[in-house]
């Protein structure tokens, strides 16, 4: 079984240049076209995720999240969120790396079967980068206004980070 997960890339590359041979589709000039289109791409969102995680970096440095998790407990606790998670839930909209290491720092402190913890993995999972996707994906076909897209997906992770504490809540208790 692990030979045939070992080969699944090479069989793969095979069937592709099989399939483009069987079509008559000249294969190489397919495949640096396509580089050539990825770079391209690479080129013009690189600035977008430069600024975004520096961004991010200078906040948790200069303590500001932390600052805001202070600012919000009250109503956090009010709809059944741990302050606590306030850095993951600010954090995890704009960078994946980052959400990470908050999440992970988390789990460390509380312990991977904490309701925190277990929280954490569970927003960790039900969320997403919304300002990295948007600059991805907006950024690769040229979009500038995003109109009702933030908003939305904002809204999404609102609804992500609330379901992960109650679904949570329900399963383990607390």
């Amino acid at each position: 079984m692990q030979l045939f997960f070992n080969m699944i890339v090479p069989f793969t590359i095979c069937g592709v240049a099989l399939y483009g041979a069987f079509h008559r589709v000249d294969v190489y000039s397919s495949l640096v076209q396509g580089a050539g289109e990825g770079l391209s791409t690479l080129v013009r969102i690189v600035p977008s995720l430069v600024g975004l995680m520096t961004a991010v970096y200078m906040l948790r440095a200069s303590g500001t999240l932390e600052l805001a998790a202070l600012a919000l407990a009250p109503l956090l606790e009010r709809v059944g969120l741990d302050p606590e998670l306030l850095p993951l839930m600010l954090v995890r909209p704009i960078s994946g790396s980052a959400a990470l290491g908050v999440g992970a720092e988390l789990i460390s402190t509380y312990g991977p079967d904490s309701q925190l913890g277990r929280t954490a993995a569970v927003m960790l999972g039900s969320t997403e980068t919304t300002f990295y996707t948007i600059a991805v994906y907006f950024g690769a076909v040229g979009i500038t206004r995003t109109r009702y897209a933030v908003p939305a997906a904002l809204c999404a992770d609102l609804t992500g980070f609330l379901a992960a504490s109650w679904a949570v809540g329900l399963l383990f208790g607390g």
